[in-house]
């Protein structure tokens, strides 16, 4: 989780993004019998928990830091 600490919102956005699609292209990839690495939908799945916990936590920090 270190990693995702240190890059901004906007970088962990993208992140999140081309994470998601890497997860989609897996899915229809299994679907359609063309997956090689079983392994790669729960790197995909475990990096975007780890990219929203990080969002989430920053979010909550600046919601504890205003009031």
């Amino acid at each position: 989780m270190s990693e995702f600490t240190k890059k901004t919102e906007k970088e962990l956005a993208t992140l999140l993004a081309e994470k998601r699609q890497a997860l989609r292209d897996f899915r229809f990839a299994l679907s359609g019998g063309k997956a090689k690495n079983m392994k790669e939908g729960a790197v995909a799945k475990k990096a975007i928990a780890q990219i929203l916990t990080e969002t989430n936590a920053r979010a909550q920090a600046s919601k504890v830091v205003t009031k």
